[in-house]
């Protein structure tokens, strides 16, 4: 089947699925680990389970996956154009009468089956995405991932009970220096002192936990009722102390925020008339910000192309460097036009369209000035900028390092 595929494309299919696949696993990889850290650090003051951790990571792969892709394929592209360019390869191409809307066929294939996926992502796995870490996030603060009991600290466990463990090992199943006081209806009060103890669970009573005791010490206070006797005191090689859980309260179902519609329940809410105005404006907002984001994946081959080309005679990086400028930028506007269209201050059609339509015409008149301008740059200003910035840098630093090196010594003369 491969043989039927023009060399020049599958030429350039290889030039841009390697960078771009690159780049996609490092700013996915980038944004989990400082994401994970934050999450270590979470769940360690929780007092959670570690496989917790990468439970919630997995749940945000959507949302960090939907931004990775338009910087993955933009670079893709980029990197492999400039390649062809700075190579000669471009203008031997250009020669022989391939046009770049001819070279770009390739690309485009790619970005329609990444956009494909993206809308997958932003419209259906990103919004149930956050509704489970959200739930997950809930359950770690609750204690219903058993991370109520925190190590070196009282813990309150009902109105009667308080709880501390000096140590914790074994991953929770061996605790050291337990010390527990318990009190009943009556006042009477139990302060229980033990060695080490592990959790049990209880079968006749899924709402109870069994905490067996060993080689500890109890003191039984008699109560308000006998005061002046003395406390009884018990040691015991084993005891079973019963915990009575927590009732844990009931996490909410999805839709609490727009974010967590998929796109059938965009659509439904944020056009029915029984809905009211500010969900429908918090709605539609969401709606048009997740729909522009991927329209605009359209024009990320033409702007690719446009900066990837550098003046004739230069290998200038400055067209990388804009173009992430710019897609970060254009992403940072969406966000602020969809918190002002929630709002209602604005039209969600008119906050986020009007950028993109901005957005779009800058990169069309770019990429016209390239593809069909002789000798066109997109950015030959900021190049011509740069180079003579660079120029002046070079001769400062010439004159930096002629100062700082030692005089040469003159020769003696014999007379």
């Amino acid at each position: 089947m491969l043989k039927f595929i023009p060399a020049i494309d599958r030429y350039i299919f290889r030039l841009v699925v390697f960078p771009m696949l690159g780049v996609f696993a490092l700013a996915a990889t980038l944004l989990l680990l400082d994401k994970m850290l934050r999450l270590f650090q979470f769940v360690t003051t929780e007092g959670g389970p570690v496989k917790v951790v990468f439970t919630m990571l997995l749940t945000l792969v959507p949302e960090y996956a939907s931004l990775a892709i338009p910087l993955g394929l933009m670079l893709g592209i980029l990197l492999a154009f400039r390649k062809l360019a700075t190579s000669s390869e471009l203008d031997v191409m250009r020669a022989v009468g391939l046009s770049y809307n001819r070279l770009l066929r390739v690309p485009y294939l790619i970005t329609l089956a990444l956009i494909a996926v993206n809308i997958a992502l932003v419209f259906y796995l990103q919004p149930i995405g956050r509704y489970v870490y959200s739930q997950l996030d809930f359950e770690l603060k609750s204690g219903a991932l058993g991370a109520s009991i925190k190590v070196g600290e009282f813990n309150s466990l009902g109105d009667r009970m308080a709880l501390r463990i000096e140590e914790s090992e074994d991953s929770g199943r061996r605790l050291v220096g337990i010390f527990a006081r318990v009190a009943n209806e009556r006042g009477q009060v139990l302060s229980i002192s033990a060695e080490e103890g592990r959790f049990l669970a209880n079968a006749e009573n899924p709402n109870t936990i069994i905490l067996r005791l060993r080689n500890g010490v109890i003191v039984q206070d008699t109560g308000p009722d006998r005061v002046g006797t003395e406390p009884r005191v018990l040691s015991f090689a084993q005891n079973d102390l019963p915990i009575d859980l927590p009732a844990l309260e009931r996490f909410r179902e999805r839709g609490d925020s727009e974010n967590e519609y998929i796109l059938p329940e965009l659509l439904r809410i944020g056009w029915a008339d029984t809905t009211p105005q500010p969900q429908q404006d918090a709605t539609r907002a969401s709606f048009n910000f997740r729909l522009v984001e991927v329209v605009m994946m359209l024009l990320l081959p033409l702007l690719a192309v446009s900066l990837a080309i550098p003046p004739k005679r230069s290998t200038s990086a400055l067209g990388v460097f804009v173009s992430i400028v710019m897609v970060v930028a254009y992403h940072k506007i969406n966000q602020y036009a969809e918190d002002i269209a929630a709002l209602g201050m604005v039209d969600p059609v008119i906050a986020l369209w009007t950028p993109f339509f901005v957005f779009a015409a800058l990169i069309v008149w770019m990429y016209y000035r390239v593809a069909y301008v002789p000798g066109g740059q997109a950015i030959g200003a900021l190049e011509a900028a740069a180079a003579k910035i660079g120029k002046r840098l070079g001769k400062l630093s010439k004159r930096r390092r002629a100062r700082m090196m030692p005089p040469v010594p003159t020769p003696a003369v014999a007379e």
